[in-house]
């Protein structure tokens, strides 16, 4: 493999000179620097990444940290994001914690060792030594998706009680009454969120939610269970509020095999408006989440801090939107 030097014995220049003509920075005579071009093209020089990044400072990479990468959300937030450091110059690091909290700590260090200029970070659960773990890294973090009450850094995610309130009232809207909840994993700020948005909208109309919440852990076995334990119940709900896309394609699994037609006899919606919820059958009313925007605000505000562009702490809360499909139906008095 060429070396630096060899660039520079080829190009009859030194190997400061090669140096300044690969990093851009110093003036290099027109002359010199295309006989530098040149030699790096007949040699098939290629700069060190290492190197670069220890004389700049800078790795021009972002590191992130997910819960899941099985989760569809995620793997559409990562492409997004992935997308947008592109265009921007940057590599990613991708880390995966698999919804272990007690991982985050590790993971991050790995992400600190490869040297990324910043963090986006979508944390797993509760974890009482993130905020500290984050805070002792110094470099520019921005949180998507999830909040630390307790850590003062850039966030940007979706208005998830709004969200839930969307699903609520459509169904509502639609004549139900009595409406369940799959919930996410307790101590997870978004699940927790859209739990409270599905009460508030119930309470608001006089309607009860006790007994109502099963527990999921966004996971479609855990959504498949969750709506099994629903079908269970006498009166049996007319609708279902699922917290996730994920969750909601596990509980028309087992509506199926419960011969439970949906919407005929049970209604149904979801949150985050996965790429495979117009492909389920039938294809699935939810609640969007903007990723695109998501992805490409994360990105922007990261490079804000990495820049020096600004110092002060920033928050985004983004409107959800409902997609009306084929799962939620008008209620039938037969359907319960």
């Amino acid at each position: 493999m060429a070396t630096i030097k060899d660039v520079a014995r080829q190009a009859r220049v030194s190997v400061t000179t090669v140096s300044h003509v690969v990093n851009k920075t110093r003036f290099v005579s027109e002359e010199g620097r295309n006989r530098v071009e040149q030699a790096i093209r007949e040699l098939g020089y290629v700069p060190s990444a290492v190197a670069r990044s220890l004389q700049r400072s800078a790795t021009n990479t972002l590191g992130m940290l997910i819960p899941n990468s099985s989760n569809p959300y995620f793997a559409e937030i990562v492409r997004g994001i992935e997308d947008r450091c592109f265009g921007a110059g940057y590599n990613l690091v991708l880390c995966n914690t698999d919804d272990e909290p007690r991982r985050q700590g590790m993971v991050l260090q790995v992400l600190a060792e490869r040297r990324v200029d910043g963090l986006i970070v979508v944390s797993s659960g509760e974890d009482p030594a993130l905020p500290e773990l984050l805070a002792g890294l110094r470099m520019p973090t921005v949180m998507v998706d999830r909040e630390i009450d307790t850590l003062p850094c850039d966030l940007v995610e979706t208005a998830h009680m709004q969200g839930a309130l969307l699903a609520v009232q459509h169904l509502t809207a639609l004549g139900h009454r009595r409406i369940a909840c799959i919930g996410g994993p307790a101590g997870v700020a978004t699940a927790d969120q859209r739990a409270e948005g599905w009460r508030m909208a119930l309470a608001g109309l006089g309607l009860a939610s006790a007994g109502l919440l099963q527990p999921g852990d966004f996971t479609s076995e855990g959504g498949y269970a969750a709506m099994h334990a629903i079908l269970r119940q006498t009166p049996r709900p007319s609708a279902v509020f699922v917290a996730n896309d994920l969750m909601a394609i596990g509980a028309l699994c087992a509506a199926h095999e419960c011969g439970v037609a949906v919407p005929d006899e049970l209604s149904l919606v979801g949150f985050d408006d996965i790429e495979l919820a117009r492909f389920a059958c039938p294809p699935l009313t939810t609640v969007a989440q903007p990723k695109q925007r998501i992805a490409a605000m994360a990105v922007d505000m990261l490079l804000e801090r990495i820049e020096g562009r600004r110092q002060d702490v920033r928050k985004v809360v983004l409107q959800p939107e409902l997609r009306v499909r084929a799962s939620s139906a008008p209620y039938r008095e037969s359907a319960a």
